[in-house]
């Protein structure tokens, strides 16, 4: 049994959900020890998850969204408008699943969670990979009884899942979508994610990942890791565009691009945790979807379930072409879906419409419909 700490941690510490938080819309499922790519046994895992509609007596009714490296299992907040009656993820029809992956903060086992001994995990976590949280995903789909997933779905770190449920799990998925993902880190990911790795553990208050129970957390570190990463979700035109040389209007002399980073340094700062920042960007620098596979094309070509690809035209993250990659190499792969947005990376969070309509043609051909 984990012995419940008493400590209240506030937001200058960390923005993680917390056991004696207001558990909201989540729902809480125990899926047992895991065993990790490492060899390493996380124990007690934990996964926390929302639901929409309602599972079929055949139980092959359902989706899994799998969220991004800061989204979490609240899928309305972050994709309005996409699950509902008659929506893109139509609760008439299906049973819409997202859980928290592991690693994160909003619930499921992390950093920031109680170890055995009743001390939070804080440094001693264990590294994770994009197939550990599949593998969690998997036992997580077990335990719920779900037979069959008519679509797994996510953007970035929530695509690179996908690919891998296609990979590992064929007979669990009856297709896949990945939005502005890839099959491979690229050098260039690698590069911007450890400079924000950096940048927190060089916070004087990270203390080796062990700040959970000190007054102040790396919230400057990780607040510069995220202004750098939210530089890599947009493009330069929109941010020349939008603030180009204005100073913001107040007594701050701030340049308005400064200002408005800073402003998503500190709502990010309200609802993550600085080890989850760098556990799941390791992942995510980790993820290769050839690794003891040999290699990408093999592994990619061994796909039998129908992919579906989509790309944002000015993406610097995730480039276009690292869709055309997947496409190309999956005999399985639909032709790839082209966004034409100015935002970039965050295109699969604003362009909701056109990411919608994709789905929804997707879902029609589903055998739900049929």
């Amino acid at each position: 049994m984990l012995q419940q700490s008493n400590t209240l941690i506030n937001y200058q510490v960390t923005g993680a959900w917390l056991e004696h938080h207001d558990p909201g819309e989540r729902k809480f499922i125990d899926i047992g020890d895991l065993v990790l790519e490492s060899k390493s046994v996380l124990p007690d895992v934990k996964i926390a998850y929302q639901t929409w509609g309602e599972l079929s007596p055949t139980k092959d009714n359902a989706i899994l969204v799998n969220h991004a490296l800061t989204g979490w299992s609240d899928v309305p907040a972050w994709w309005p408008d996409l699950i509902g009656p008659g929506l893109t993820f139509d609760t008439n029809k299906y049973f819409v699943v997202c859980p928290n992956v592991i690693g994160g903060c909003q619930g499921s086992t992390g950093p920031a969670s109680l170890h055995p001994d009743g001390k939070r995990w804080g440094s001693r976590f264990p590294k994770l990979t994009v197939r550990d949280q599949v593998q969690a995903e998997y036992l997580f789909t077990k335990k719920l009884g779900i037979k069959k997933y008519q679509l797994a779905v996510g953007p970035s770190l929530g695509g690179m899942r996908s690919l891998e449920w296609a990979i590992q799990y064929p007979e669990l998925v009856g297709a896949i979508c990945t939005i502005g993902s890839s099959a491979i880190a690229t050098g260039d990911q690698i590069a911007f994610a450890t400079i924000q790795i950096r940048a927190i553990k060089q916070d004087s208050n990270f203390a080796n990942g062990d700040y959970y129970e000190n007054q102040i957390g790396p919230i400057e570190g990780m607040g510069i890791a995220r202004r750098i990463a939210h530089l890599t979700y947009r493009t330069e035109l929109e941010m020349d565009l939008r603030f180009g040389t204005q100073i913001q209007d107040d007594d701050s002399g701030r340049f308005a691009v400064a200002s408005y980073l800073d402003h998503q340094a500190e709502k990010l700062a309200k609802r993550f945790d600085a080890n989850t920042y760098i556990i799941l960007s390791e992942a995510m620098n980790t993820h290769d979807v050839g690794r003891d596979r040999g290699g990408i094309v093999s592994a990619l070509s061994s796909i039998k379930v129908p992919v579906h690809v989509i790309a944002m035209d000015t993406d610097r993250l995730f480039p276009q072409r690292l869709q055309e990659e997947i496409v190309e190499a999956t005999p399985t792969a639909h032709p790839l879906h082209v966004i034409n947005s100015p935002f970039g990376h965050d295109g699969f969070l604003i362009e909701v419409e056109s990411v919608g309509s994709i789905i929804k043609s997707i879902l029609y051909k589903s055998p739900v419909n049929n």
